[in-house]
Parts: structure tokens; sequence; C-alpha cells
């Protein structure tokens, strides 16, 4: 039985180059969510529904949580190697 060697893997600067792409771009994302959620917040709050606001508190929860996932990935897999 013959085991092959795997030669290591090398992205290249073209793979880094999309990693910071979308690290940016998720970054906006994140962003936009926050104030997206804010002003629906701020809506809410001036038409005076009492209660409602608590949706909306969730979900900035959610893009914040989403935040800190898409802020995360890339360390997390450079220190795994993966």
């Amino acid at each position: 039985m013959t085991v092959l060697a795997q030669a290591p893997f090398d992205p290249g600067a073209e793979a880094q180059t999309l990693l910071n792409m979308l690290a940016w771009l998720a970054t906006a994302a994140g962003v936009f969510g926050l104030i997206t959620c804010g002003i629906y917040l701020a809506i809410q709050y001036y038409s005076g529904q009492p209660g409602a606001g608590g949706m909306y508190m969730k979900q900035i929860g959610f893009v914040g949580l989403a935040c800190v996932m898409a802020a995360t990935a890339g360390p997390l897999v450079s220190v795994l190697d993966i």
C-alpha cells in the first residue's frame, strides 16, 4: 500500500484579499443592521406603543451576535490551522 504525501496548501495572496473583503462586508452589514434596528426602535418609541421595543432589542442582540461571529471567524480559523 502506497501512501502519497500531501503537498502543503498555499492559497496565495488572492485568498487573503478575498478574506479581507469579506471581513469588511460583514462589518458593514453589521453596522447597517444595528442602524436599521435602532431606527425601528426609535419609530416604535415615538409612536408610543409600550412593550413593542422588546422585539427590536432582541434583533439588536442577534445582529450583535452575528457581528461577533463574523469578527472572530478569521482569527479562530488561523489559530486552529484548518
